[in-house]
């Protein structure tokens, strides 16, 4: 029986609407981190997001017996930085933000009652799908999915799969050259700020802090391009080796790398007879074979990063972090251009501490303002610096 809005509590209508606007919002965020997931590890975030729009369904279905209306599912947005956070940082990062909020929903949003039995029982049962939640994306964040629980069931596959897998354990994961590109302007300024504060220090903002701010800014530039090279390029040898690996795998072991790939097809909602001879199929090609195992075990679909595209990108992110400091000094010197240089550089020092919160997952305001403070510190330290060893 229907009972009749004005006789729900406020408590009730808040906390339905809470916890539902949550399911929703947590759904999406599996399904984002999921996009970014080998097959295995992908399966098991999507069962979550599953998971969580069952319980929104359950939640609808109470507040459509208390006359609650229900908004739409489009109404619920991720912010523009929660999506480019899924996007851009790394995935450990994103599960343990997860993990976090899992546990705050068993701890608060479903334990503190409402004074509507009905409603608590239906919250309560939800609280024990979200433990189970939590410990899920634990168990993932250390690389098993023995500890899944009862509410989120594993296909049968999965465990054969997962001890055929359990004796390699050489593969690698790497992350994107976007991360490398912010912490390298944040490098870029922060040094180059400091040399520039502490030349003006020594010098009254003379002529030399144009030529010692361009030159750092330059060798930081070069440095930082150089290592992203090297870095992106045993990261591609790392792959290599990966699928060399998997290529004597195959030919020393085929009967049970060919049971692999089958249980992969099998996690994807294909019948066993029909994965077993797909697996069967492919293994009269070794090549197209291992492309396969390689695309289902580590994410290797044939696309690597670029050396020289990591290298450009924290090379010019270093860089251009790195000139903000000296821009004055291009266009005057003395006292203006020090005032000048101070402040584009703690401005700038903000926002790249700001662009650092979407592989932090800090909030935007807290992680600029701690950057713009460690400006302070570093430009006040280093031009006290200049004004004791004056030029």
């Amino acid at each position: 029986m229907s009972a009749n809005a004005a006789d729900v509590s406020p408590e009730v209508r808040d906390r339905l609407l809470e916890a539902w606007h949550g399911e929703v919002e947590a759904g999406r965020v599996y399904e984002l981190i999921a996009a970014r997931m080998p097959p295995r590890e992908a399966e098991i975030l999507r069962r979550l997001a599953q998971a969580e729009a069952t319980h929104r369904e359950r939640l609808e279905a109470r507040m459509t017996e208390l006359s609650i209306d229900v908004p739409a599912p489009e109404s619920v947005r991720l912010s523009l930085w929660t999506r480019l956070q899924a996007r851009i940082a790394p995935v450990d990062r994103l599960l343990a933000a997860r993990e976090a909020a899992e546990q705050e929903e068993v701890g608060d949003r479903y334990k503190r009652p409402t004074g509507d039995a009905a409603t608590d029982a239906m919250l309560r049962d939800i609280r024990k799908d979200e433990r189970a939640h939590s410990h899920a994306v634990s168990d993932l964040r250390a690389g098993s999915t023995d500890g899944a629980q009862p509410e989120i069931p594993v296909h049968p596959a999965q465990e054969r799969l997962d001890k055929l897998l359990g004796r390699e354990k050489w593969h690698r994961t790497g992350g994107g050259w976007i991360s490398g590109a912010i912490y390298g302007a944040n490098d870029g300024l922060a040094a180059v700020f400091g040399i520039v504060a502490g030349v003006s220090g020594a010098t009254g903002g003379s002529s030399f802090v144009l030529t010692a701010g361009v030159s750092a800014a330059v060798a930081s530039a070069l440095s930082m391009a150089t290592g992203a090279f090297l870095a992106e390029r045993s990261e591609a040898e790392v792959a290599a080796a990966n699928i060399e690996r998997e290529r004597q795998e195959i030919a020393e072991r085929p009967e049970e790398e060919r049971e692999e790939l089958s249980l992969f097809y099998q996690l994807k909602g294909i019948d066993e007879t029909t994965a077993d001879a797909m697996a069967e199929q492919l293994a009269k090609q070794p090549e197209a074979m291992l492309q396969a195992l390689a695309a289902e075990e580590f994410g290797i679909a044939g696309d690597r990063g670029d050396p020289k595209e990591a290298a450009l990108a924290a090379g010019v992110s270093t860089g251009l972090g790195a000139i903000v400091p000296v821009i004055p000094f291009i266009f005057t010197t003395g006292t203006v251009a020090i005032i000048l240089a101070a402040v584009v550089s703690l401005v700038a020092h903000f926002f790249v501490g700001a662009a650092k919160s979407l592989v932090t997952l800090r909030t935007w305001w807290s992680a600029g303002l701690e950057m713009t403070l460690a400006g302070v510190i570093v430009g006040g330290a280093t031009y006290l610096v200049g004004l004791a060893l004056p030029t």
